[in-house]
């Protein structure tokens, strides 16, 4: 019987690593994605076989349509019918006020994070969907807790990109709630990644952690964890649900 297949967007570092290893290491066929950066994905490709499993990389920008089309046919003619899709890949900038950012910066942000879910969700569906003659699947957006705590001085911008997310998630957990495809959002909070130092803060995550009533951050691979669950077959009659991965913050 052929494992199910798992795409993850952005799993060369951070929670799309984590989500990259772990669901090989739980069995299923996985491909990922990445922007830039071809040596971290060699790096997970490796560690991947250290844990006596094969994942596929292949570059793509998740804003750029073409990419994302790219993406989907080469996964569907390398590997087969895609059982699930963790849309992952999203960036932030600097931290400021709302009154200090630019146009362009809220271009990138929500290109990257809105529009880069879109694109991949709907390549999903075209293929998962029973409507078009799919088998059926997952979709599970990576959200934030941003989306309700509104990042102010921070990441309005990241926010505001992620609270679309999550009502992309609900109305397409309905749209789709006939056609075999569950859809639902992991919103991680303070999490030890490296995206807070492309932000220009490495040490937020211990500067605010006393702010979290567990009093601590949490690990990468505590998020994919919920990832892989809401991306496996378990959660059957679960839709809809934006999941807090959170520490009760």
């Amino acid at each position: 019987m052929t494992q199910p297949l798992i795409l993850v967007t952005g799993g060369s570092r951070g929670i799309g690593a984590a989500t990259v290893l772990l669901a090989a290491a739980r069995g299923w066929r996985v491909a990922f994605s990445y922007k830039e950066n071809a040596e971290a994905a060699n790096t997970i490709i490796a560690q991947a076989k250290a844990l006596g499993a094969d994942v596929t990389a292949l570059q793509a920008d998740v804003s750029n349509e073409a990419d994302v089309i790219r993406l989907f046919e080469t996964v569907e003619q390398k590997l087969g019918a895609l059982s699930a899709l963790i849309n992952n890949a999203g960036m932030l900038e600097q931290q400021m006020r709302l009154d200090q950012m630019e146009v362009g910066r809220w271009q990138r942000v929500f290109s990257a994070n809105v529009f880069g879910s879109f694109l991949c969700a709907k390549q999903a569906i075209l293929r998962m969907s029973t409507r078009h003659g799919g088998q059926g699947g997952a979709i599970v957006n990576v959200s934030s807790a941003a989306s309700r705590l509104g990042s102010p001085n921070e990441f309005i911008d990241y926010a505001a990109a992620k609270g679309a997310v999550d009502s992309m998630t609900i109305g397409l957990a309905k749209e789709l709630a006939t056609e075999g495809i569950r859809v639902n959002a992991v919103r991680p909070g303070l999490i030890y990644t490296d995206i807070h130092a492309s932000a220009g803060d490495p040490g937020r995550v211990d500067r605010v952690k006393t702010g979290v009533p567990m009093q601590r951050g949490g690990t990468a691979e505590e998020v994919a964890e919920a990832i892989v669950w809401l991306a496996s077959a378990q959660p059957s009659y679960v839709t809809g649900t934006l999941m807090d991965v959170t520490g009760g913050r």
